[in-house]
């Protein structure tokens, strides 16, 4: 297999998907050429803009929220251009990927002109998601055929993880391979392979389960508001549900997708729940389409006194009406449940509407999942992680089946009157119950072509935590210590947004000290929707309400001594961060050997926003690096203003690149995995590298150099200047007076060297002092309600 690197890669067509794709690849650090057609001159001008259409659609790009770089100045990578002068340049391109509007007369023109200027050998690819993939080689040549593929990204491509790969028969198997490996290790994709079937997998799969949604929806008289409380988190789904979903992708989109699908599967057994309800119908007709049309399912408007409302769209009157907060038994029941298979199994067992609904919702989505095999995938894992990367599902359908019981789930459909395919009959025929299951740490699957059960294609570059129960070392009720192998032990925890009480601390301390004994190192990493949302909000406003202080310092004299504990043992603690990481949370990763983030990590200190300091060493480390960064050809306060600042504003990074800005991350220490499912096997792999290369523990240090009285003054003068403009409110200035005290050493008379200790006490301390104010307690009393802090 011939060795093959990207530097540079054309994307041909400047629209919502083009420029994002294109932002994706700078933002992993790679030169982009991006193009689309010429703009036309206007009369009277002199030097026309040529490339004003491609400009302005990068532009609006850049601008867009949630942002398609992970940082902005990777805008710097990516070069403008139009098909008619620049069409030339991508000779120099290792891959050309075309985005253009889906029209194959369109494409194909596009094509010609490629087939003029592709180096023979590169990658040509399209990222179409409606149009056969083997239509758009006729009439090529050789070498462009064996190079070409289909490479479904979907929208918006920084954050959807699914990247679906759907060669043609003269695909070369070598290409195939490649793309499967590059989207998964630098673009950070579930890449998936994909036959070339109408809609591929993901939108066949999903377009079916909200058609279906759709019909039940119908047929058991619910409402929109009634549907996207049944299908939203609670069924391990987003929380854009169904109809919010449609509104955002455009529910003409969907319309085209179900149509399309209708239309180009006659053999499908299902193709009349593709039939468009006239009420859809109606919606596209009044242009209704959701988001971009201002309005669909829902509407946002102003009240009459200026306040932002959203309606929601009345089916049998054809209006917008006040939301309607959904009541059902079933949903009562099942919200206390944290852990999801469990709740599946409370919701479809449930005996009224709800519960009947999503008996007829699973029973139809099986019912199709099991006929879909094997014509647009051979094997079940890839309907699954096409599904949880491109939906958001957070279990797959044939994961859902195993958790309701296969055996038991096909005996209530075919009572209900839904039919399964024939090689789920032979499945339990055969004595199985499961699609999938576990061996000696190894998830395996049920492959239908051979009635065998094989290993996950790639498993051995991710390690899935929960697959490892039969290899616990050590355990309390909120978290699992595991052997991950090769002398390494992993961590996790399983509290409400992983937050860190006093038995994820105990864990910490134990599995460092079983670590010590017996391992080369730990992984520090969760599998939830968040890393972390940090400390346990609950306890500490418990305490400070109770004015339990001695308990309260006790708590954070035990926090502070567990992150040390991270920063001082005799092995290697690496922790693998994903999702939000605030709080206490980043205090952990500060205080790591080496931190191993997957690229959509947002870690910051946040305890600003609810009336503390960070106190769990976040404002001693953030006070030491600012000592070690101090530079004798530039004031010493720079870099301290900064740090302060950071804490101050309670920034958090937009990713783990931004971290590095922030300077959570350290640059050539902590690392990135593009991909989130890799980061722990890369975790562990640090450990054993950190660990062989002669670890040693780190001296505690005493040297840290703090500015005292002279800068403390200057940022007081800082705050105060801040609360004048508006900017902060009063008890801002209190709290930012405490941070700046603790990071300035004190009111100390010059600049002195002092101990992490010494930090640590004074910060405990401010911690302390601001549990007992009023206003924090309100804000921490927010938080608990509403999850957001007031200002006060």
């Amino acid at each position: 297999m011939q060795k093959r690197t990207i530097k540079k890669v054309a994307v041909l067509g400047s629209g919502v998907m083009g420029s994002r794709i294109a932002c994706h690849f700078a933002g992993i650090g790679l030169q982009v050429l991006l193009l689309d057609i010429a703009s036309p001159a206007k009369e009277g001008e002199l030097k026309p803009n040529r490339n004003k259409i491609v400009n302005d659609a990068l532009a609006t790009a850049i601008k867009s929220n949630p942002s398609p770089v992970f940082t902005k100045d990777v805008i710097k990578n990516i070069t403008t251009g139009n098909f008619e002068d620049n069409m030339k340049d991508i000779t120099s391109c290792d891959w050309t990927i075309e985005v253009v509007v889906e029209r194959l007369d369109i494409k194909k023109s596009i094509f010609d002109e490629v087939e003029k200027f592709r180096k023979p050998g590169t990658l040509i690819t399209s990222n179409t998601s409606g149009i056969p993939i083997h239509l758009m080689t006729e009439g090529r040549s050789d070498d462009f055929k064996k190079h070409f593929c289909g490479t479904h990204f979907f929208n918006p491509p920084r954050y959807l993880q699914l990247l679906e790969i759907i060669p043609t028969p003269d695909t070369d198997t070598e290409i195939i391979d490649f793309l499967m490996h590059y989207g998964d290790l630098y673009l950070g994709k579930t890449t998936v392979l994909c036959k070339d079937t109408p809609a591929f997998i993901a939108n066949r799969i999903g377009v079916f389960s909200i058609m279906s949604i759709f019909h039940i929806m119908e047929k058991l008289d619910l409402t929109i508001d009634d549907i996207d409380a049944l299908t939203g988190p609670v069924i391990g789904r987003p929380k854009s549900a169904t109809c919010r979903t449609a509104d955002v992708v455009g529910i003409d989109t969907l319309v085209k997708v179900a149509i399309g699908v209708k239309d180009n599967c006659p053999g499908d057994e299902a193709k009349d729940t593709f039939v468009i309800p006239l009420w859809l119908q109606k919606m596209v007709d009044n242009k209704w389409l959701g988001d971009k049309t201002g309005q669909g399912f829902f509407k946002k408007t102003k009240g009459d006194e200026g306040q932002k409302e959203i309606l929601t769209l009345d089916l049998k009157k054809f209006e917008y009406t006040s939301r309607q907060k959904p009541k059902f038994a079933t949903l009562n029941a099942a919200k206390p449940i944290d852990d999801l298979k469990q709740r599946l199994k409370v919701l479809v067992a449930g005996k009224d509407k709800a519960g009947e609904f999503y008996r007829s919702f699973h029973y139809s989505l099986f019912s199709y999942i099991s006929h879909r095999i094997p014509e647009i995938s051979d094997e079940i894992y890839r309907v699954d992680d096409a599904m949880k990367a491109g939906f958001g599902w957070e279990i797959g359908a044939f994961e859902s089946w195993d958790v309701l019981g296969v055996k038991e789930t096909t005996a209530a459909m075919k009572s209900a009157g839904y039919d399964v395919a024939n090689w789920v009959n032979d499945f339990l025929t055969e004595g199985n119950i499961s699609f999938y299951k576990i061996e000696n740490g190894k998830r395996l699957y049920y492959d239908v072509s051979t009635k065998k059960y094989l290993q996950l294609s790639g498993g051995d570059s991710f390690i899935i935590l929960s697959d490892l129960k039969e290899k616990t070392v050590w355990k309390n009720t909120a978290c699992n210590l595991y052997d991950l192998g090769d002398d390494v032990v992993g961590l996790q925890w399983n509290t409400k947004m992983g937050s860190i009480g006093s038995e994820v601390l105990e864990a910490m301390n134990k599995s460092i000290s079983i670590a010590e004994e017996k391992y080369k190192g730990l992984v520090i990493a969760n599998e939830g929707p968040q890393f972390s949302a940090g400390a346990n909000v609950g306890m500490i406003f418990m305490l400070a309400t109770e004015q339990e202080y001695d308990e309260l310092d006790l708590a954070i004299r035990m926090f502070q001594n567990t992150m040390m504990r991270v920063r001082y043992s005799s092995i290697p603690v690496v922790v693998a961060p994903h999702g939000l990481t605030l709080g206490g949370a980043c205090e952990m990763c500060l205080h790591s050997d080496k931190v191993q983030a997957a690229a959509e990590s947002y870690i910051g200190l946040v305890e600003l926003g609810v009336g503390l300091i960070p106190g769990g060493g976040g404002t001693k480390e953030f006070t030491l690096r600012s000592a070690d960064e101090m530079h004798e050809n530039e004031p010493e306060t720079i870099t301290l203003q900064s740090r302060f600042l950071t804490i101050g504003t309670a920034k958090v990074s937009t990713s783990a690149f931004e971290a590095y800005n922030l300077g959570i991350l350290r640059k050539g220490i902590d690392e990135i995995s593009m991909n989130q499912q890799r980061r722990i096997a890369d975790a562990k792999q640090s450990v054993i590298e950190i660990f062989d290369n002669g670890y040693t523990m780190p001296l505690q240090r005493t040297d840290i150099k703090v500015l005292g009285r002279s800068v403390l003054g200057m940022l007081y003068a800082g705050i105060n200047g801040m609360h004048r403009g508006n900017y902060i409110t009063d008890y801002d200035v209190i709290i930012a007076k405490k941070l700046a005290y603790v990071m300035c050493g004190g009111d100390l008379s010059e600049p002195t060297l002092v101990s992490e200790q010494y930090l640590l006490n004074l910060e405990r301390e401010a911690f302390l002092s601001l549990c007992g104010e009023k206003k924090t307690l309100e804000r921490l009393q927010s938080v608990l309600k509403t999850g957001k802090p007031i200002r006060n």
